[in-house]
């Protein structure tokens, strides 16, 4: 059989062998396309490979006049699809990120607080205002998303954001004044 014989004996009966044997010998050139884009013999491989499974599908909804250029034209668009992909992701080193950690998790000069420090703290809640006070104690003590916080105030949740802002601010300025003594 030709290749337009081929092709129309996968579509009509859906024979996975016609397909092989219609794409088969253009593997080479896929192969040769996909390494130009992707620079990559192991990803050029995997791409071979990938668009022949895509074309069990899509072959059978197209109509295809000449394979050749067909396929050539939908192996590049694959591999175009594919950078366009990796740019969207970006990579991380995790041995970095992972030594990282570890230090943070290992490093002894991280500040232990005392009893001092959590009265020093309620004494700096005291000094807030309402809104303030209450935003803060739900959102770092009893971990309430900015929505619960406006339903339980009633406070707009732009007010409920500026509160919990403001308010951490105003707790770390008088938090640092409690500790130098002032």
């Amino acid at each position: 059989m030709n290749e337009k014989e081929l092709l129309q004996h996968y579509k009509t009966t859906g024979d996975i062998s016609a397909l092989g044997k219609l794409y088969s010998p253009y593997m080479s050139l896929l192969y040769g396309v996909c390494f130009k884009y992707l620079q990559d013999p192991d990803r050029s491989q995997d791409a071979v490979m990938q668009i022949f499974e895509e074309l069990i599908q899509k072959l059978r909804h197209y109509e295809i006049d000449n394979f050749k250029s067909w396929l050539h034209v939908y192996s590049k668009n694959y591999c175009l699809m594919q950078l366009r992909k990796d740019k969207r992701t970006t990579q991380v080193d995790i041995e970095d990120n992972l030594f990282e950690s570890e230090q943070k998790l290992n490093s002894s000069e991280e500040a232990k607080w005392e009893e001092r420090d959590f009265e020093r703290l309620e004494g700096c809640m005291q000094t807030l205002n309402q809104e303030q006070k209450e935003c803060v104690r739900l959102f770092y003590l009893e971990q309430k998303c900015y929505k619960d916080i406006a339903d339980l105030t009633g406070y707009d949740l732009n007010k409920v954001k500026s509160a919990i802002q403001n308010g951490k601010r105003n707790l770390k300025i008088c938090m640092e004044r409690k500790e130098n003594g002032k």
